[in-house]
């Protein structure tokens, strides 16, 4: 027994460490986030609730159906049914009936409502797959953020090595007395600043980690990263076309027309189901209905042998009286409860007609408030079509100026490099203070950074372009 907890402990600290060590690819980043992220399940709700919409729709065109039951004690003076006399009496009733009712002709109003519901479950769609894009370029924005952020790293700390190799060559040579000690404190200076710029650059990985992981939904997000890759600055195909070209095709595939125009679709069917609310209402209905009682029926009459006459008048001038038989009614046990159901039964059924004369205005303040949001509609899809437009033009340009950042930036590297290495040289041999040779070493550092900045900047401004060309976000080149 021993033995098996000892390997099941094992097998839980292989997986756990295996979980810990494991490196997220972008492709796995983007396919995680579009199944755990917030936004993407609220998006995806709204798309269910559209489909809830078009099965109310449909059921507009079904009959109303409804069933009633009711059972009642009167207990007190009542009028007994039978010989319309008010009564000390308790009495019991049983009702049942069915009612269905269904609407003929309402101006059209359920059909646009079912063509309504089917553009609200296309617009949700387009939302749920643009909210997808959006975080899709978010993860991907994200995730080179964490490898610009590792790359920074990697140079921060192998600058402070080459600070710290400097830092004991100066020592070494202040000691023997070949540089002055003010050197040796700039040195020491210089060390500290590097390594407040790795804590600085640790910090920036954590905090571009945390973000990435928040994205994902991830709690653990120390644990949390990525796979180093090295994405190579290479042209891209795409921007090898014409911002012209770029925008008429994100114009066929990008959904935020999609949904603008859509959702102008859906503004123009308010404005029908708003105007159908002027026509006549037709509607058809049927009724059944049956009851039974529990007091006792009148079942015949008999000669009363107490009193088997009755005076019921005087003969005027002679006073004689007259009388007829006493009969008094004779009453049975009540029928049989579904026995009275099928006797008292009974069915109704009709149409009804409603023409709408005046109603406070509020059929026509309903088609004006669905006009108003008709034209609101038609601007949103004109402004849409100008943002995109101003969208395209921008990512094309920016992408243009961050490759132009880039080159320069490698020309400004190559140029610091070789600066930094006649300032070591100058340094080496006691030509250069350890000031002037800091300064040196630091524009290097910073040329380095911003090489490193602007080569991530432009993948994801290429990207970006990309992006509104159609080309999957996670095919970064």
């Amino acid at each position: 027994m021993k033995k098996h907890l000892i390997v099941f402990a094992a097998m839980l600290s292989i997986v756990s460490v295996a979980a810990q060590e494991k490196k997220w690819t972008l492709q796995e980043c983007v396919a995680y986030a579009l199944e755990n992220n917030i936004s993407v399940k609220l998006a995806d709700l709204d798309n269910q609730l559209s489909a809830i919409d078009k099965n109310a729709a449909y059921g507009n065109f079904l009959p109303a159906i409804n069933a009633n039951a009711a059972h009642s004690w009167n207990i007190g003076l009542n009028q007994n049914i039978t010989t319309g006399l008010l009564e000390n009496q308790t009495t019991q009733f049983t009702s049942a009936g069915v009612n269905v009712g269904i609407n003929i002709y309402n101006g059209l109003q359920n059909h646009h409502r079912l063509r309504r519901s089917n553009l609200s479950i296309l617009a949700s769609q387009y939302q749920l797959s643009k909210m997808k894009d959006d975080v899709a370029l978010n993860v991907a924005n994200a995730f080179l953020q964490i490898l610009f952020s590792k790359e920074n790293l990697k140079v921060q700390n192998e600058q402070l090595a080459n600070n710290q190799r400097q830092l004991d060559r100066t020592n070494e040579l202040v000691n023997a007395g070949s540089i002055p000690r003010g050197d040796l404190l700039d040195m020491n200076a210089t060390v500290a600043t590097s390594r407040q710029a790795v804590v600085a650059a640790e910090n920036s990985l954590l905090i571009s980690k945390l973000s990435l992981a928040q994205l994902l939904q991830l709690e653990d997000f120390q644990n949390f990263d990525i796979v180093d890759t090295d994405y190579p600055v290479t042209e891209s195909v795409t921007m090898t076309e014409s911002a012209e070209s770029i925008l008429e095709k994100a114009k066929e595939t990008r959904v935020e027309l999609k949904i603008a125009r859509t959702n102008l679709e859906i503004a123009e069917k308010d404005v029908k189901i708003a105007r159908a609310a002027y026509q006549p209402v037709l509607q058809g209905f049927y009724s059944f209905s049956t009851r039974a009682a529990y007091t006792d029926r009148f079942v015949g009459s008999r000669l009363d042998e107490e009193n088997p006459t009755v005076i019921v008048g005087v003969i005027d001038g002679t006073d004689q009286t007259v009388s007829q038989p006493n009969y008094i009614p004779v009453f049975g046990d009540p029928l049989p409860l579904f026995d009275q159901f099928d006797e008292n039964k009974g069915h109704s059924f009709g149409f009804q007609l409603n023409i709408p004369i005046l109603n406070g205005f509020a059929t026509r303040n309903a088609v004006e408030r669905s006009r108003v949001a008709l034209q609101r509609s038609q601007i949103a899809y004109s402004q849409e079509e100008l943002d995109l437009e101003r969208n395209v033009y921008t990512a094309f340009t920016d992408a243009k100026g961050a490759l132009n950042a880039y080159e320069a930036a490698a020309i400004a590297l190559e140029a610091r490099e070789e600066a930094f290495k006649y300032a070591k040289e100058k340094y080496d041999v006691g030509l250069m203070n350890a000031f002037d040779y800091n300064q040196a070493q630091t524009l290097f550092v910073n040329a380095q950074s911003e090489l490193l900045r602007t080569k991530y900047d432009y993948i994801f401004r290429v990207k970006v372009v990309e992006f509104y060309f159609g080309i999957p976000i996670t095919q970064i080149r």
